[in-house]
């Protein structure tokens, strides 16, 4: 299939590129780069063996949007562009409402208008709030507790209403637990502007020394160690269930939700300690107080995902440090220096995409 992967030069969605690649399956990016690099583009291009076409597009702009449709026929799109921390999102409401709810909007319209009919969504967890247990199913209730949590469920709302509108249009609305990792070749992998928001980032800079110590919000939650437990995925079977999403799309032509995670809760400690392994390093910590919507553990209950798609986790806790190590430490700073060799040497390089909310480009042009 010819696939439109929008925010594709993310952290999530460059994984998905490569493993539909990998499928035999022609992708086409569009990336507004507000927060993903054009550097990823050259990395795609190596572990792809050809460089990735990518429209550099706001969603916001509607007539933008409206121009990747045109003269090209996609058979679905993978929709994972939009603002992702939740803490940026408490702080700036609007700017969510806007970007990744406007977007949406924008992009359902143009797929109605070129006849596309199937769209795999990158949903999120979040939408559970405070679930009352763990693990968490998908019809637990539906209690967002930020306004990217918000955001993500509209999203979610907008789909389902135009699903049942249309009987042409199917959808499968993925919702991850805690995605980590990285591409096993190294090239690819998280790279946060600015202070990451995310536990393993946050462990992997202070590993390659780009942080002193790593702050633990709460050491007396009722868990097995007194630290906060989720659901933590690896990158690549994450990826991989948006393949075989597109796949169920095709075989059964019928829209479905699904939860992705292991069904395996790991605490904060547990995940540091295996870090620990993985690359020989320790990792100073504190034990900080409490953040206000935090909770005690969530995890997911994973048994949806292999009944539909036949999906299920496949790599450990151990290979996600592994992988996240790896590419820590080939990129040190992430894709706005080189790679390090096998001495360790590196030159700053231009080229880092500030991480901010940028007005809607005007037109589309591609990148090569």
């Amino acid at each position: 299939m010819r696939i439109l992967v929008t925010g594709g030069a993310g952290y999530i969605g460059s994984h998905a590129c490569a493993v539909l690649a990998g499928r035999g399956h022609e992708t086409v990016i569009a990336d507004s780069f507000v927060n993903s690099s054009p550097l990823v583009l050259d990395r795609l291009g190596g572990i792809l063996g050809v460089a990735p076409i990518c429209h550099r597009v706001d969603l916001r702009d509607r007539g933008a949007v409206a121009s990747l449709f045109a003269g090209t026929r996609f058979d679905a799109v993978v929709h994972f562009a939009a603002l992702k921390a939740v803490g940026e999102s408490c702080a700036r409401p609007l700017a969510y409402f806007d970007n990744n709810i406007c977007g949406t909007i924008h992009l359902l319209q143009a797929m109605r208008e070129a006849g596309v009919g199937r769209l795999v969504f990158s949903s999120s967890a979040t939408v559970y709030g405070d679930p009352d247990s763990a693990p968490v199913r998908e019809d637990a209730p539906l209690r967002v507790t930020n306004p990217y949590g918000r955001s993500k469920l509209v999203m979610e709302q907008l789909i389902e209403d135009l699903c049942e509108r249309d009987p042409d249009f199917r959808a499968i609305n993925l919702r991850y637990f805690n995605p980590v990792g990285a591409h096993p070749c190294g090239r690819i992998g998280e790279d946060p502007g600015g202070e990451p928001n995310n536990l393993m980032p946050y462990i992997s800079q202070v590993a390659v020394g780009r942080r002193d110590c790593l702050a633990v919000y709460g050491g007396d939650w009722p868990t097995v160690d007194g630290t906060g437990v989720r659901d933590y995925i690896h990158v690549m079977d994450l990826a991989r269930a948006h393949a075989d999403a597109l796949e169920f799309l095709l075989r059964e032509e019928r829209s479905a939700t699904v939860n992705l995670g292991t069904g395996r809760g790991v605490s904060v400690l547990q995940l540091v300690k295996a870090f620990e392994r993985a690359s020989g390093r320790r990792i100073p910590y504190r034990i900080a107080e409490r953040r206000a919507g935090d909770v005690a553990e969530v995890y997911a209950d994973p048994v949806l995902a292999e009944a539909l798609l036949g999906w299920r986790a496949e790599l450990d806790v151990d290979a996600m440090c592994r992988d996240a190590w790896r590419w820590q430490r080939m990129n040190p700073h992430g894709y706005g220096f080189p790679e390090v060799d096998a001495d360790g040497a590196e030159t700053p390089a231009p080229g880092r995409v500030p991480p901010q909310i940028r007005p809607p480009v005007p037109e589309t042009t591609s990148v090569r």
